[in-house]
């Protein structure tokens, strides 16, 4: 059985990733697996450091950096089986059965990209550990998963509670289409009450009209709404007029919200968003 992979860390945000991943796995009713990723470390192999510094004589100096580098490595990896203990806790409080807890070493995409076959959703925070949640920024691994991995991703901001409502970000094209069906079919938002938004002009209303039965026939409790204006400002100003608590996007097909999305703008959504994105791919 497919389940909800939450990325832990140290940062602030992997309280509310546990919160949001025991939301989606309890929603449909898979197991969770808790993930803590160790870095490379950026440290260099001790034969590297020879003339690169050039510390002669001073070899010594080289091994205890290593032994150092090491003792760093052993603190990291029981500091992670704290992490992943405190996260177990946190998630079974919230009614989780099924939980398994992983640790790995190596790049966060690449373990992702890894876990996939087994996986639905990834639920991961904004920012990693280290980083100003005030910052307005968004975490230097962040845009490489969002573009690497082809499972939808649920992005933590803040504090996560269930979501009473959805906006869906929608451009009509094929792919977001194809979208839209393997999103309908999924029990993850069924009973929340949902908004289908597109930007353009009346001559897509027969496309949203579509999307929108699409999601009716699948059980979901969703309207269609047609704005026009810029994307990001309409986008934005349905968000906050309606009190939005979760925003569903995606990489769509080649039309302003894919420009909107796949481009510079990705990274600008999510580093302004005040509240969760599940991001469809």
């Amino acid at each position: 059985m497919k389940k909800i992979t939450a990325c832990i860390d140290g940062s602030a945000l992997s309280t509310s990733v546990c919160d949001a991943a025991a939301w989606a796995s309890k929603q449909l009713n898979v197991p969770l697996k808790l993930l803590h990723v160790l870095e490379k470390t950026n440290i260099p192999a001790r034969e590297d450091f020879s003339g690169a510094i050039g510390l002669g004589s001073r070899e010594h100096l080289l091994d205890e950096l290593v032994e150092l580098d090491a003792q760093r490595g052993k603190i990291a990896l029981e500091h992670g089986k704290h992490m992943l203990e405190d996260a177990e806790a946190r998630v079974r409080e919230h009614g989780v059965d099924q939980v398994e807890k992983q640790q790995r070493h190596g790049d966060l995409l690449e373990s992702l990209q890894d876990l996939q076959d087994e996986n639905r959703i990834f639920v991961l925070g904004r920012l990693g550990e280290g980083h100003d949640l005030n910052s307005g920024a968004i975490g230097a691994h962040i845009e490489r998963v969002v573009r690497g991995i082809q499972t939808p991703l649920l992005l933590n901001i803040g504090e996560f509670s269930a979501p009473q409502n959805f906006m869906i970000a929608y451009d009509g094209s094929q792919t977001a289409q194809d979208a839209l069906k393997r999103f309908a079919d999924s029990p993850l938002l069924k009973g929340i009450k949902g908004h289908i938004v597109m930007v353009g002009s009346d001559k897509e209303q027969a496309t949203l009209d579509n999307a929108v039965d699409t999601l009716k026939q699948n059980g979901l409790d969703i309207e269609g709404h047609l704005l026009n204006g810029d994307v990001l400002d309409a986008l934005d100003a349905f968000k906050q007029n309606h009190k939005i608590e979760l925003m569903v996007m995606g990489a769509y097909g080649h039309t302003r919200l894919r420009e909107f999305f796949v481009g510079s703008n990705t990274s600008k959504m999510i580093a302004s968003s005040k509240i969760p994105l599940l991001v469809l791919r």
